[in-house]
């Protein structure tokens, strides 16, 4: 399997990054942030996943170890594909997603194109008990991330959009506050 490519970014297409190692070009359908990473790099390194079809051999490209490791337990749920996979790791950082299932938040992932309720609730119902390393969620602590987010969802926000709002405001305020504050630095 190639689990790591390092080499020149030579270019992008459609399908994602060309990566030129010693000569052969490889094609990696890549995250985000590998791809903000060979912009005006002169050397990236790629952690890989090889999957493998009747059809084709696809390389999928991460920034880290975390986000391939998120990817494979993603193919591991039943109705997921490598592509839906990429989609779910591209839309946060690892750590954002491992909490959003320890919270089994399964809005987060139907904010997610490609995935409708069911295939989020399978999400979080098959991999709650092997996010080991999500960090602790207290039982206080979730309800008023959650009831903060989905207020400012029924005003209109998107789930990603009020998660971003969210995040630069004090979580020890009240929930209330939060909302307050997230709705005054987005104005």
């Amino acid at each position: 399997m190639i689990s790591r490519l390092r080499g020149a970014p030579a270019g992008r297409t459609l399908d994602g990054l060309v990566v030129d190692v010693a000569g052969v070009g490889y094609l990696v359908s890549a995250t985000p942030s590998v791809l903000r990473r060979a912009d005006g790099a002169s050397e990236v390194t790629v952690e890989t996943y090889l999957h493998v079809r009747e059809d084709a051999l696809q390389l999928y490209g991460f920034a880290d170890a975390a986000e391939r490791t998120l990817f494979v337990q993603l193919l591991g749920v039943s109705g997921i594909g490598p592509k839906v996979a990429l989609a779910v790791v591209a839309s946060a950082s690892p750590d954002e997603l491992q909490r959003a299932i320890a919270l089994k938040d399964s809005a987060r992932f139907q904010a997610i194109p490609g995935i409708g309720k069911k295939t989020a609730e399978r999400i979080v119902l098959e991999l709650e008990g092997s996010i080991l390393e999500s960090a602790p969620v207290t039982g206080s602590e979730a309800p008023r991330e959650l009831v903060a987010r989905d207020a400012l969802v029924e005003l209109g926000y998107s789930v990603i959009e009020a998660e971003q709002a969210l995040a630069g405001v004090d979580p020890e305020l009240p929930v209330e506050d939060r909302v307050r504050e997230a709705l005054r630095s987005a104005a």
